[in-house]
């Protein structure tokens, strides 16, 4: 073989390990059967959440995933794929889930996620958690419970002091006399 081809075949795989190394979670998909502007349209969802989708040969992947030790993602590598690669671990699985539900030429095969294979039922359970600022969100939300809760028991104490009265009302009768 030429060695300018080894070479640059060198280097692919050389990529591709570095992306899957990198990478929180590498999702593969078949896709296809998917038209030109749909793969296009793929490719703009993608990119708004910070997931590179790239085409690469099957025995390229093949040879970064055994450099890696991911040798049970062989068995996926079977026809037309495409990675998506992503520092967020939910991203590229949301995304493909949600496009796949409307496009049915791109299947979900499998992937790795920070640094362990996964087959499908994983992609799909993480296609159904929330982007970053979501979870987020969701963590706020549970730390701020406890000091609503605690706000809450505080107002019923001063309620409760105050002769069941709202404090503006306890306020208001403490500042005019009482007419006898």
């Amino acid at each position: 073989m030429n060695q300018t081809v080894l070479d640059s075949k060198q280097a692919v795989v050389a990529e591709i390990t570095e992306k899957l190394q990198n990478s929180d979670s590498a999702v593969v998909v078949e896709y296809r059967g998917l038209s030109v502007a749909e793969v296009t349209e793929l490719r703009r969802l993608l990119r708004a959440e910070n997931v590179e989708l790239k085409v690469y040969k099957n025995t390229m992947v093949e040879r970064a995933a055994e450099s890696l030790g991911y040798s049970e993602l062989k068995e996926t590598l079977k026809g037309p794929n495409a990675f998506a690669f992503s520092k967020d671990a939910t991203a590229p699985s949301r995304i493909l889930a949600k496009f796949a539900k409307k496009h049915e030429h791109l299947v979900l095969k499998s992937g790795v996620v920070e640094g362990k294979v996964v087959g499908l039922e994983t992609i799909q359970e993480l296609a159904s958690l929330p982007n970053r600022e979501g979870m987020l969100s969701m963590l706020l939300s549970c730390l701020q419970s406890p000091v609503r809760s605690f706000a809450c028991a505080v107002k019923a104490v001063s309620d409760a002091k105050n002769g069941g009265e709202a404090p503006a009302e306890a306020e208001a009768a403490a500042e005019t006399p009482a007419a006898e």
